[in-house]
């Protein structure tokens, strides 16, 4: 059975170009057209794609609103966002709506076609470009959240953390570490408070994040 695909861009050349290109495909074929968000609704209601490949800028209704509007009546349709821009608000804001993909209009058609085919295989797909994009605001967010909430804590009381989550009682970690039991409670109270944590558990959990362990001690 042949996926079927729906187009939605604003712009006439680019549509046809693309339904040309993907009916020469094997297995493929393009059952709808539509010039605006508004409309890639209405027929996703009446030809039942497989595929969307959404543009973004769009009259009458943009990309994002449609998405999120397809997405949360049609949960089985895939949706790629197949747009000009990179930029991080376009990228996030798609992948909240729920798409299955992001491609750049300047990637070559054998990158959509193979988009479109893994999509439909329930999996997701990301260029090149867009994937580094996502990368680094995940890496940038690791370090202003997590990251920075360790660097809060001393070189000893990471050492604690360590040890704590390590399975290590209090009076063990004094022992190790040369202190006095009743430091080494204190260095574990102010852990806790800096990181804003209440159990053993929950230490652990972020000990393990942070690298400071591993779950096999």
């Amino acid at each position: 059975m042949s996926l079927k695909v729906l187009l939605a861009d604003d712009h006439k050349i680019m549509r046809e170009g693309l339904r040309s290109l993907i009916e020469n495909q094997t297995g493929m074929t393009v059952v709808a057209e539509s010039d605006n968000g508004r409309t890639a609704i209405r027929m996703t209601r009446k030809m039942k794609p497989d595929v969307i490949v959404m543009d973004i800028n769009m009259p009458d209704m943009n990309g994002i609103t449609a998405t999120r509007q397809i997405v949360a009546e049609f949960p089985d349709v895939k949706i790629i966002a197949f747009s000009m821009h990179s930029d991080r608000q376009f990228v996030v804001e798609m992948l909240k709506a729920g798409v299955s993909g992001y491609l750049l209009k300047d990637s070559a058609f054998e990158e959509l076609a193979n988009a479109i085919r893994t999509v439909a295989n329930n999996r997701n797909y990301l260029c090149t470009e867009v994937a580094k994009t996502i990368l680094e605001d995940y890496k940038k967010n690791l370090l202003a959240t997590e990251s920075s909430a360790a660097m809060i804590l001393t070189g000893r009381e990471r050492e604690v953390l360590q040890l704590l989550s390590e399975g290590r009682t209090t009076r063990q970690i004094a022992q190790q570490l040369h202190v006095s039991v009743k430091t080494a409670e204190t260095h574990r109270r102010n852990i806790m408070k800096k990181l804003d944590l209440n159990s053993i558990a929950e230490l652990t959990k972020f000990a393990i994040r942070q690298g400071l362990t591993s779950v096999d001690f």
